[in-house]
């Protein structure tokens, strides 16, 4: 079984903010393959359950806040035994280039206080991460910055690297990390 988490926060006042990039994604690629959500209580979550390539998965977006993201994290890995290699996160990334896309695996928060929780939650950070370049504006505080909407030339873009992004799930599950970084990372050069 394989765990995708989008991060984001919940509530209309965070629909297409920098920091809900993961919940972006995850509806993006749910709404391309006709998956659909439903909130589950018992997780404090949106969930969707599936069957890609023979394997079970479940796609979530946590409804707990981003800094408490690995509460719900924590309590569907318990309950399904998943591996926790076997857990996709999908976050936005301040430092890096606004678009440019990372796999990691096995790495420090970076400062990401979801990933943080995540990680205090788990015990390890022995999980794989997909990166979303957000920028920063060393203007602007951060929070508001990360809390801040996209425009509509960045949503053209982010519809763009949405696209290139459609088959990561698939190869999450059949690619090793080696290879889904090495696929993924150099799609920055495109």
């Amino acid at each position: 079984m394989k765990l995708v988490v989008g991060l984001g926060n919940p509530g209309k006042e965070y629909k297409n903010t920098r920091h809900n990039i993961g919940f972006n994604l995850l509806d993006s690629i749910a709404s391309n393959n006709g998956y659909s959500f439903k909130k589950d209580k018992k997780f404090n979550c949106e969930i969707c359950e599936t069957n890609i390539n023979g394997e079970k998965v479940l796609l979530v977006k946590p409804l707990s806040f981003m800094n408490l993201s690995g509460t719900v994290v924590s309590k569907i890995v318990s309950f399904y035994d998943i591996n926790i290699s076997d857990i996709l996160v999908i976050q936005d990334d301040l430092d890096m280039e606004f678009g440019k896309i990372r796999i990691v695996f096995d790495s420090s928060s970076g400062g990401h206080n979801g990933i943080k929780n995540i990680t205090e939650c788990l015990g390890s950070q022995k999980y794989t991460r997909l990166k979303i370049g957000i920028s920063n504006n060393k203007d602007m505080d951060t929070k508001d910055y990360v809390l801040g909407k996209f425009s509509k030339d960045d949503i053209k873009i982010l519809e763009h690297i949405y696209d290139k992004l459609d088959n990561i799930i698939n190869d999450f599950i059949d690619m090793d990390i080696d290879k889904l970084k090495q696929k993924y990372n150099s799609m920055n050069n495109n």
